[in-house]
């Protein structure tokens, strides 16, 4: 009997078609609107960002403002830009978001999310680096619910032995 050095060996000694004509598939294509604009939606916690990238010089608005302004801190403007600077597009795209809800994190944290799917739907191609970056992930974890005859969710009234 002769010895099989590959798969394709193997499925030749058994009979079968090779297997990469079928699976070949095309080039993905980017999803724009009529003005040349990615659109997607991020979440975290309990803020949604809509985003909306095009080509341009880089500037980001967030509801209106410039991000300078809208997030003051400058941790929160570095995750926003993380996913810009993973796949070094930072001074090629214009970003365009309207966020609401949440606090001042988690609404970087939406817009960081949506910003990364929108950036896989207008480059198809930057989908494999931002997803071992992990910013394809919707980061599920919430604020646990208060609950009934306890004063916070977890919290439980002083124990008395007395």
């Amino acid at each position: 009997m002769a010895e099989q050095k590959t798969l394709a060996d193997l499925g030749k000694a058994m009979g079968l078609a090779p297997a990469t004509s079928s699976t070949a598939t095309a080039p993905a294509k980017p999803k724009l609107d009529a003005q040349g604009r990615a659109y997607a939606t991020g979440r975290r916690k309990n803020a949604t960002a809509r985003v909306w990238i095009k080509r341009g010089k880089g500037q980001i608005t967030v509801n209106g403002k410039p991000i300078e302004t809208y997030f003051a801190r400058s941790v929160l403007r570095m995750l926003v830009a993380q996913p810009l600077n993973t796949a070094n597009r930072a001074t090629e795209l214009d970003i365009v978001c309207t966020v609401s809800g949440g606090g001042l994190s988690g609404q970087a944290g939406a817009v960081r999310h949506g910003l990364s799917r929108a950036m896989t739907y207008f480059e198809p191609d930057l989908r494999g680096i931002l997803k071992k970056a992990g910013y394809l992930t919707r980061d599920s974890r919430m604020v646990e619910r208060k609950k009934y005859g306890h004063p916070k969710a977890r919290r439980s009234f002083q124990f008395s032995k007395r």
